[in-house]
């Protein structure tokens, strides 16, 4: 192929409002966890939440000193989402069942010794397309369901109810992000308030401010889709059933990288599916910050009750600076991936992970992953 071809290619990814069946679950989930690790840094929770049919109820396994009120804790974040109105047909009103019990002695006996609650493997990446150093579709997917979101909060679009997804596409020439190709946002709204209307205001007040800010154009009227089967007016679990982890894509890096074997809401870091993944994410990140590559893929891969990886591979896709074996250096120059390592070095024992459990894990300056290593 001549260097003066110019290849062209699309890609999508999608983000969903905190509001949305499916994190509604992984909120509780965390606010769990959180609640637990501020009593207690030692617990260990794998807690799972299903919503739907005018229920809320609570799964999974828990080892903490912590005295929790989980009805509590639940009802509390249904409303701070939004959902205060039973007439939806789920709100912080509906019916509760708690079948959270004690965590697996077979499994604490591992985790006790510092080695991996589980096995499996992670993947973390980063690149160079943008500030947050995460692939431009997700970053504005994610933009958007946020931007959504506080339009509903902030009531600058009153006629809002707590649900909403969003679908980006980019057109890359060349491998480097150019253009906002087609765009898509669904909202659910008050029965008041006219298709047109939430068309209209949508595109004005979330979608334009967004890419204003990233400094791309809208595209044409014709590949921007708003509500596309006309109305949505009953948000949340009523309509669609949610469950804690099923939105891992959109958790990661909207489909662009690899993913790894499990979901992250409400494990604590001793689940390597989430200090792992928040691991490889740190030195994928860092890597590329440190201009050693322009892209970058970590693999970690672990085995239950044993604290080192099994698996250590930084893939660069032909844009390292240097050779592998620096590469392998930097990484344990900047942290170890023992169990142990990851949960001391990135600070994981406390509670800071309600802030993840929408617009996705990665990206976020507060968050001691995303930190960047001055060297």
């Amino acid at each position: 192929m001549s260097k003066n071809t110019k290849t062209t290619r699309l890609f999508t990814s999608e983000s969903v409002c905190a509001g949305h069946p499916d994190k509604i679950c992984d909120a509780i989930s965390d606010a769990i966890l959180d609640a637990a690790l501020d009593q207690d840094p030692r617990s260990r929770t794998g807690i799972e939440v299903v919503a739907g049919a005018n229920q809320i109820c609570l799964f999974g396994e828990i080892k903490t000193k912590a005295k929790l009120d989980y009805e509590a804790i639940a009802r509390a974040k249904v409303a701070e989402l939004g959902y205060t109105t039973p007439a939806w047909g789920f709100s912080n009103q509906s019916t509760l069942n708690n079948y959270i019990h004690e965590q697996s002695p077979e499994i604490a006996i591992g985790v006790d010794q510092d080695g991996a609650g589980d096995q499996g493997m992670m993947f973390g990446y980063a690149c160079d397309e943008t500030e947050e150093l995460l692939p431009l579709p997700i970053v504005l997917a994610h933009a958007i369901t946020r931007k959504i979101d506080e339009a509903r909060e902030g009531r600058w679009l009153a006629w809002l109810r707590p649900d909403g997804k969003a679908q980006v596409t980019i057109r890359y020439e060349n491998d480097k992000p150019v253009a906002v190709e087609k765009l898509v946002a669904a909202v659910a709204h008050d029965e008041v308030v006219t298709a047109e209307q939430v068309r209209s205001d949508v595109i004005a007040s979330v979608l334009q401010p967004v890419l204003d800010k990233y400094q791309l154009k809208l595209p044409t009227d014709n590949d921007i889709v708003v509500n596309g089967t006309g109305l949505w007016h009953v948000p949340g679990p009523e309509s669609d059933a949610g469950l804690t982890g099923r939105k891992i894509v959109v958790d990661t890096y909207g489909g662009y990288a690899r993913v790894g074997g499990g979901a992250f809401s409400g494990k604590d870091p001793s689940k390597v599916d989430r200090s792992g993944a928040y691991a490889a994410r740190y030195i994928a990140k860092n890597i590329v910050a440190a201009g050693l590559a322009t892209k970058c893929e970590v693999g970690l891969a672990y085995v239950i009750g044993r604290p080192e990886p099994l698996m250590q591979t930084i893939e660069t896709f032909g844009t390292a600076k240097v050779s592998d074996e620096e590469l392998h250096n930097f990484k344990d120059g900047i942290i170890g991936t023992s169990v142990r390592q990851i949960i001391e070095q990135l600070d994981l024992a406390r509670p800071i992970y309600a802030k993840t459990s929408a617009y996705g894990h990665f990206g976020k300056a507060d968050l001691p992953w995303e930190r960047i290593v001055e060297k």
